[in-house]
């Protein structure tokens, strides 16, 4: 008797291990056009930037990614890899970006700087809200352009949608808006800095604290010159470290409103890739990862937000940005403004 169960048991297990092969030769089979593309676009991308530095590759990706769209009908077999790319993708990136960050050097920032970091993700966050509400905008879109412009970009626009699950329309017009108005403020913060006499240092504490992307921060801060540069990227990496703590609130939020809805699927207390992302900063600053390591894990970060910027860009069309009308932009200007002027009043103040 018992070796009849023991050979069922073996018949049900080959079972459903053939099931489970099947579904996954299925799903690799449905994600391998879009990931293949994706994949195409991140190495064009990144080709550019080893031959030009100060050209982002991410925001090559996402213009690369909206031509495409807009140039050429993409066949549907890529958008389920597309959309992986967007999410799945985008989350491990955003998780490892955490290999950025020191926490010494954002505490050698010193605290007025630090205060200054967590008033303008804060300020920007909640002015940004009020204004939206006063335009008449979805709490969704306010939110993702509120986050991605108070504190980095479209990695947080993406990672604000993970928590909420804004629509896709919203969410491709947020990433827009981050592209256009942070690429704008690249030229604009090194001239007015040098219209108001600021210093190099309180230059790039100002474009750290006013631009949106990490690679717009770059740029921004190279146009400056001098020590600009190096203390532009690590207030910037200080709003970043800001992602963990706001998501985890708004994740916070989500289940509350929830309740005990079982047709609703309530998000994690703390998302995954905020643990994640946690977890890369600790690990970075304890000093014991070896350089050759954080030289891959950067590599590899950027591969694969590179990935999802392109399938982000590539979900942007000009007919979805015409059909939101304007108050989306006004709101983005609106942002770009007082984010800005916040981290003016700030590194004035902490000077």
């Amino acid at each position: 008797m018992s070796s009849q169960l023991s050979t069922r048991h073996t018949i049900n297990q080959d079972r459903q291990d053939k099931a489970r092969g099947s579904r996954l030769a299925t799903l690799t089979a449905s994600l391998t056009p879009g990931l293949a593309l994706c994949a195409i676009a991140t190495a064009v991308a990144m080709a550019v930037n080893s031959v030009y530095s100060t050209a982002s590759p991410l925001l090559i990706a996402i213009v690369l990614g909206a031509i495409l769209a807009n140039v050429v009908s993409l066949p549907q077999t890529v958008k389920p890899g597309l959309q992986f790319s967007a999410k799945k993708l985008l989350r491990v990136g955003v998780a490892l970006l955490g290999f950025q960050l020191m926490l010494s050097d954002i505490l050698a920032l010193g605290w007025g700087v630090i205060v200054v970091v967590v008033a303008i993700v804060c300020l920007g966050i909640t002015g940004t809200m009020f204004a939206g509400k006063l335009l008449g905008l979805t709490w969704t879109q306010r939110l993702l352009i509120a986050c991605g412009f108070s504190i980095c970009g479209a990695a947080a626009v993406a990672a604000v949608d993970g928590v909420v699950d804004a629509d896709e329309e919203e969410l491709l017009t947020a990433v827009a808006l981050v592209v256009i108005f942070g690429t704008l403020m690249i030229p604009v913060i090194p001239l007015l800095a040098r219209l108001l006499g600021m210093s190099d240092n309180d230059s790039g504490m100002w474009a750290g604290g006013a631009i949106h992307e990490v690679a717009q921060v770059v740029a921004a801060g190279g146009a400056i010159g001098g020590s600009a540069l190096a203390v532009a990227v690590v207030v910037k990496l200080a709003r970043v470290l800001m992602l963990a703590p706001v998501m985890t609130v708004l994740s916070v939020r989500q289940r509350r409103l929830i309740g005990d809805d079982a047709n609703i699927k309530r998000p994690p207390l703390v998302p995954l890739f905020v643990i994640g992302f946690i977890a890369c900063v600790v690990l970075r600053s304890t000093g014991a990862m070896p350089s050759a390591v954080l030289a891959d894990a950067k590599f590899v970060q950027t591969a694969l937000l590179t990935a999802a910027m392109f399938a982000l860009g590539a979900g942007v069309h000009v007919a979805t940005i015409k059909k939101v009308g304007p108050r989306p932009f006004v709101l983005a200007t609106i942002s770009t403004a007082w984010v800005a002027t916040i981290a003016l009043i700030g590194v004035t103040l902490a000077g």
